[in-house]
């Protein structure tokens, strides 16, 4: 039975409601459940349930009894049990069994006892064997109902340690913000860009569901070795933050900085010069590490050639270390393309494509997707006198993250 504590988030008739059933014996307050249920129609029983305490098969035997006139006579003409009588708690039965739980849990235990944030990494069956060995035979049942009474509940991983954060992200930050308002006052482009997860292309499991006619489900290969693929995707995008659209380049070869570069003028020569003709400069967010961190050579190097293409200067902000999912590409762009394509394996390079030009946004995204099959090779090294030959200027505040590549002079 439920308290007044307890029955506070209850309407006003179904508090009314309990006092009475808490005055009744057993038959009747079961009967007067089921007949409560029974008028609650569907989902009656549960609620019945929750409001008096009563198990489920409890109120279910009781309607049954109700819809049975001989059953019912029975009922009333035979005995009833007395207040206290039944089958003791196992809590009763085996005094030390919450001290011996608490033991248990105690030993595989996280989280702030002051909050609900509590979890254990045992199995119930597992903490019913254990008390079962010493003595105290329980069910799981039994187990999760305490681990419930405790503040325990069944959770998965939530994403929010991102390690030690770096003393001047928040500033980094803010210079970024700042950086971004500029350049979108005074109309000049501004582009987050970053490489997506890797994909395997062929017949392979592709997390998510996705609407299909009933006991027709895609069937998939059982293993995803890379072996067994025809390729794999490297998709890599480049987004234009005030236009709300983007170009997503899909390598075959590997991640380089060589390739981050092609699929960055590939946003150029596809969008960037119609939508900004008279652009007089480029800003680019991009993460700290991978193909586009500030550390590479190569990615300074290969961007000082894309300066010199364009003839525009580029500058370059990178997000602070463990901050990538702030990369605006990442909620706005990549995390679209996963939901559009969630559940359709990966069947072919043409597959990949159509996803991801066909993904759109309330905010009215648009897309463009194209294959790069050229090849990327890795290793390559350069030289302290290819370094030198870059006009690279850093910004005043941690010029290691904000810098800017100014297009050489032609001969």
């Amino acid at each position: 039975m439920t308290d007044s504590a307890a029955t506070s988030h209850l309407s006003q008739s179904e508090r009314q409601w309990l006092k009475v059933f808490r005055v009744l014996d057993e038959a009747q307050a079961r009967l007067l459940a089921a007949e409560r249920a029974s008028e609650l129609g569907r989902g009656g029983i549960s609620r019945v349930a929750v409001i008096t305490g009563m198990s489920r098969s409890t109120i279910t035997r009781g309607k049954a009894e109700l819809d049975n006139p001989a059953a019912f006579d029975r009922l009333r003409r035979g005995r009833t049990r007395r207040h206290g009588g039944g089958r003791k708690r196992v809590d009763v039965v085996y005094p030390r069994l919450r001290s011996r739980l608490e033991r248990i849990l105690q030993e595989s235990t996280g989280g702030d006892p002051m909050s609900h944030l509590r979890w254990t990494c045992k199995s119930t069956r597992e903490i019913a064997r254990q008390l079962t060995r010493t003595g105290m035979p329980v069910s799981s049942v039994t187990v999760g109902s305490y681990l419930h009474e405790q503040g325990f509940s069944l959770q998965g991983n939530f994403k929010t340690n991102e390690g030690r954060q770096h003393p001047d992200r928040d500033g980094q930050f803010r210079y970024i913000n700042g950086v971004v308002d500029a350049f979108v006052k005074a109309g000049d482009p501004v582009i987050s860009v970053d490489a997506k997860k890797k994909e395997l292309v062929g017949e392979f499991e592709n997390a998510g569901k996705t609407w299909r006619p009933r006991g027709r489900p895609r069937k998939v290969s059982a293993y995803d070795f890379p072996n067994l693929a025809k390729g794999k995707a490297l998709p890599y995008g480049a987004y234009d933050v005030a236009a709300n659209e983007a170009v997503v380049s899909v390598g075959v070869s590997h991640d380089t900085s060589a390739f981050a570069i092609e699929s960055i003028r590939r946003w150029w020569k596809l969008l960037g010069r119609k939508r900004y003709p008279n652009a007089k400069r480029l800003l680019m967010c991009a993460d700290g590490g991978g193909s586009n961190g500030h550390r590479g050579k190569g990615w300074k190097f290969h961007l000082q050639e894309l300066a010199d293409d364009l003839g525009l200067p580029i500058t370059v902000c990178h997000y602070p270390p463990g901050t990538s999912k702030w990369n605006r590409i990442e909620p706005r762009l990549f995390s679209f393309i996963s939901l559009h394509w969630r559940g359709e394996p990966l069947l072919s390079y043409q597959t990949v494509i159509q996803l991801i030009a066909t993904t759109t946004t309330r905010s009215a995204l648009q897309v463009k997707a194209q294959m790069d099959w050229a090849d990327y090779p890795t290793g390559r090294k350069f030289s302290d006198d290819e370094m030198l030959a870059l006009n690279l200027s850093r910004h005043n505040y941690h010029g290691d993250w904000n810098y800017t590549m100014t297009p050489r002079t032609r001969p």
